[in-house]
């Protein structure tokens, strides 16, 4: 036998080798993964199930039950306060993810298929908006909208619906930015084709652009509604009474009093909370990727 021939099962055993220990080393990454991610909502969870007796017990592992409980689930909601909160941030999201859409779907169409002079500096200006940290933004919009208050006689501040007018600040460009992505990721020969056959700008738009482009709506949308449900800076800024709240800030105003934590609503408001952006990944988790992935690489 040959020396190439005696090296070919060695090669065979190399690499077999080699897999064997990126496999390995794949499954351990994802257990330290799951371990750092996943424990914190599992001890929420539990924490949640618990009494208030039996979480200021110290004899107790806090991550067990002893006597699981529905009670502070069903306290919240049946809780006039807690519906209230729960019905802002559901209007505050519904409200944001239209404006947004509306105007990132338009301003994308624009930049991306409707060249003009500066419109690739204006694309990249917009997305570089997105970079501004929302800390330095709501001290001068808080300005703008008490000078608003002194010039109308309106008043803009602690009204759940003024967060309608400044959650688009985040994400009206981010979301531009994605559609810009995958709209120019569409052929231009759909363009010429829908041109010569007498279809107009918006016709181009609605009947080309919007359905082609279905992952990349799909993912500034569950963008858009995911950081106007789950701000909490700009609501805490711009919304003090308690019936003007949106769920992240009135549950951690209304459940924690003074020194006094109840950790068991608070643990159980901050599930129910998170539940409606889960489950909107866990089902559209693919077109989101898909919609981030064009974003990121086209235009």
């Amino acid at each position: 036998m040959s020396r190439a021939e005696l090296a070919v099962p060695a090669a065979t055993g190399d690499l077999r080798r080699q897999r064997r220990w990126a496999l390995w080393s794949a499954y351990a990454c994802l257990a330290l993964f799951c371990v750092f991610f996943l424990a914190p909502p599992i001890y929420a969870l539990v924490t949640s199930l618990k009494t208030s007796q039996e979480i200021a017990a110290l004899d107790g592992n806090p991550w067990l039950v002893r006597d699981p409980t529905l009670a502070n689930y069903t306290a919240l909601l049946g809780s006039p306060i807690f519906l209230n909160f729960f019905k802002n941030s559901f209007m505050v999201a519904i409200i944001v993810v239209a404006v947004t859409m509306t105007i990132s779907t338009l301003a994308a169409f624009s930049l991306a298929r409707m060249r003009f002079l500066g419109s690739t500096v204006l694309a990249t200006g917009v997305f570089l908006t997105y970079l501004i940290p929302e800390t330095l933004l709501f001290i001068p919009l808080f300005q703008i909208f008490t000078w608003l208050r002194d010039v109308t006689g309106i008043e803009f501040i602690n009204r759940w619906w003024i967060l309608c007018i400044v959650y688009p600040t985040l994400t009206v460009p981010f979301c531009t930015w994605i559609l810009i992505g995958y709209f120019s990721s569409i052929p231009k020969e759909l363009d010429e084709a829908a041109i010569v056959d007498g279809a107009s700008t918006m016709q181009l738009l609605f009947k080309v652009f919007l359905p082609v482009a279905l992952p990349g709506l799909i993912a500034a949308t569950i963008f858009a509604f995911t950081v106007s449900w789950a701000q909490f800076l700009y609501p805490l800024a711009f919304t003090t009474s308690i019936d003007q709240l949106v769920l992240p800030v009135g549950i951690v105003t209304n459940l924690i009093k003074g020194d006094v934590f109840n950790w068991g609503q608070i643990m159980a408001g901050a599930l129910l909370t998170a539940a409606p952006p889960v489950l909107i990944y866990a089902f559209l988790m693919d077109y989101y990727i898909a919609g981030l992935t064009a974003g990121a690489t086209k235009g």
